[in-house]
């Protein structure tokens, strides 16, 4: 990158103007508002203290060189101010490159028994565990929305709610920055609870991620767009559960896609939750349709929300998860199943942000 200044300029300026937005009381009466104007102040606060960092370091190296002919002691400090001065622009020139808008979001997180029967629903529940873990090690709170036990205490399939406590200061720490690489096969390998030969078998789970909406106005639904259903319940849920028609299914009819939802005891609070999903679903199609429309650089990231594809291996024998898209391998797959995935998961955010750099021609 050529000239920082001039490029961090123009993102100085609208941070500068968010700001004030922001020291607006008006502005916070529109909540959705306020929550995209915060979003985006607080990536941008990451460009702005690079660029700080940036012109300090440099500004030190110029002063050192100055002085050096004047003193050998400054001389001798040049080295070690042109290397931080090296190392700001490299931090600088990382954080110009564009990043996920989607970064600070909470998520929902679908999984989804495969191919593999009941060992298939057991390796389900052992990913939401994964996951749950995830979640609290990172401080999240979770709420599972809707499940389908199997009948071996697995699940057939199951959706939970991750969000991120308070406000971020840097979406890099958001739910679906971390989350969003999740989305595909999780396929496993491991002797099944119900094999009494001893023999390996493969399976395969699906997880689906989906960016959250912020509230009903973000994704307009049209209202004479719904069909709704109403059922009983087929499921464990409480005493009123399986004697009223208490469970929901909505389906937007232009795009064809069908949320149910049974797991609460009322009508309402399950037609609440299957909206939650719905503006979900139909906030990751508009998104993926514009990603399909938009530039090399964003159909270049290594996240997917396709289902088809095999993203990652957990083989049990040998205590083995691999990751088929950024090649990381590690042998300790207990641990990673016990809900540490950071070394997994930067692996497939360094592959990105190399993606994004090179697509970028930083």
């Amino acid at each position: 990158m050529s000239d920082p200044f001039a490029a961090a300029e123009p993102l100085l300026a609208e941070h500068a103007e968010i700001e004030t937005q922001l020291a607006d009381p008006g502005v916070h009466a529109d909540a959705g508002r306020a929550r995209k104007l915060g979003r985006r102040y607080a990536e941008l606060g990451q460009v702005v203290a690079a660029y700080r960092a940036y012109r300090a370091a440099t500004d030190d190296v110029a002063d050192a060189r100055e002085l050096a002919e004047l003193d050998d002691a400054y001389a001798a400090e040049l080295p070690a101010l042109e290397a931080a001065a090296a190392a700001a622009a490299e931090r600088l020139r990382r954080v110009l490159v564009p990043r996920d808008p989607d970064d600070a979001r909470d998520v929902i997180l679908e999984i989804k028994a495969g191919e593999g029967g009941e060992e298939s629903a057991l390796f389900a529940g052992d990913l939401l565990r994964m996951y749950l873990r995830y979640a609290e090690r990172r401080g999240w709170r979770t709420e599972v929305i809707e499940s389908t036990e199997s009948d071996l205490g697995g699940y057939k399939d199951v959706q939970v709610a991750v969000k991120a406590r308070g406000a971020l200061t840097d979406p890099a720490q958001g739910v679906w920055a971390s989350l969003k690489y999740e989305g595909g096969v999780h396929r496993v390998q491991r002797v099944p609870v119900t094999e009494s030969q001893g023999r390996i078998h493969t399976s395969a789970a699906g997880v689906l991620v989906l960016p959250e909406a912020d509230d009903e106005a973000e994704v307009g639904i049209d209202p004479n767009d719904l069909r709704i259903d109403v059922f009983r319940s087929s499921g464990p849920g409480g005493q009123s559960v399986n004697t009223t028609d208490s469970a929901v299914r909505i389906t937007h009819v232009p795009t064809g896609i069908v949320v149910s939802m049974q797991n609460e005891k009322s009508q309402l609070q399950n037609r609440e939750q299957a909206m939650r999903v719905l503006r979900a679903r139909l906030l990751a199609a508009k998104q993926e349709e514009a990603a399909a429309a938009a530039s090399e650089a964003r159909r270049s990231q290594v996240r997917t929300v396709d289902r088809s594809e095999r993203i990652r291996t957990y083989n049990y024998p040998e205590n083995r998860i691999a990751d088929h898209r950024t090649g990381y391998k590690a042998y300790n797959l207990d641990v990673v199943l016990d809900g540490d995935l950071d070394a997994v998961v930067r692996s497939a955010i360094d592959a990105d942000e190399a993606a994004r750099l090179a697509a970028a021609g930083a």
